[in-house]
């Protein structure tokens, strides 16, 4: 199942797509106010019963989509995920004995269709496309072999950096990773049901329809289930807790010159079983 957040009619709610539309979920279920909520009560089954054989209410162009889980307690970003992404880091070489983490928070991130925006301060905004693992349950010093249980669905982001305030300290990089608006995560939340996460799953980016990303989940350096295990060892993850689990190469800033992205681009993060999430960049009024 295909899960959506989004505004209609200036009223936020969430719910199923089917084929081009959706169905109201936060009508049909008066308790629940947002996915979060479902998450929380671990209520995901119900809210699948309730959309079974339902007929959409409105069309999925009618609706503003927002990221598909909206006030995320954490959001945890994997830098340097793939093996050939790390060959990029020529002081570095060596894959790592652990994962590269950082945070990041909501307001920093859009949903599919709305603009991703380039700030005033600099022209340096660069893509990451990414998968992201969604967590369904409360989670700590959680094994590797039942990781991957914890998953209760997966979306994409464009993980949008601004690279020079990446630099603007010696040891952190949360600067270049924070500005408002600058990524995006969507369309919507695959449940975990419809992915098997034994085949790998293959990403791509395009700008302006130019691929710039491609690559499989094959070639992580930890995969998801390595990456729950770790985390969970120093923190406890919750429901609708966010894992964007790293990029491959092919980001804007390792060509040669930089190809920085700038207003009318439009970028498109893609994986076959969940679906594509696409921005167009605009400049800060």
């Amino acid at each position: 199942m295909k899960v959506a957040s989004y505004v209609l009619r200036g009223r936020p709610s969430f719910g199923a797509v089917v084929d081009d539309g959706i169905v109201d979920l936060r009508q049909r279920l008066p308790r629940f106010k947002s996915l979060l909520d479902v998450l929380k009560a671990g209520a995901l089954e119900e809210v699948k019963s309730s959309a079974a054989g339902v007929r959409p209410d409105f069309p999925l162009s009618d609706a503003q989509l927002l990221p598909p889980v909206v006030g995320p307690e954490k959001i945890l970003c994997i830098g340097v995920n793939y093996a050939n992404r790390n060959a990029e880091y020529k002081d570095s070489s060596e894959q790592p004995k652990y994962p590269s983490m950082f945070f990041r928070v909501p307001d920093s991130f859009v949903g599919h269709g709305q603009p991703v925006i380039r700030p005033k301060e600099s022209e340096q905004l660069d893509y990451e496309g990414e998968i992201v693992l969604v967590i369904g349950r409360h989670g700590r010093r959680v094994p590797k072999e039942a990781a991957l249980g914890y998953i209760c669905g997966y979306t994409l982001c464009n993980e949008g950096t601004i690279r020079d305030w990446v630099r603007h300290a010696k040891f952190n990089v949360t600067q270049g990773k924070n500005w408002d608006a600058s990524g995006s995560i969507g369309p919507w939340m695959v449940t975990a049901d419809e992915i098997d996460p034994a085949k790998p799953l293959h990403l791509t980016t395009k700008v302006n329809g130019d691929l710039r990303q491609d690559d499989t989940t094959a070639n992580l350096i930890f995969d998801f289930a390595s990456l729950i295990a770790y985390i969970t060892t120093f923190m406890t993850i919750k429901p609708g807790d966010l894992i964007v689990s790293g990029t491959p190469v092919g980001a804007g800033a390792r060509f040669d010159p930089p190809r920085w992205l700038k207003p009318g681009d439009v970028v498109e993060v893609s994986v076959p079983e969940i679906g594509t999430l696409r921005n167009e960049i605009a400049d800060e009024k």
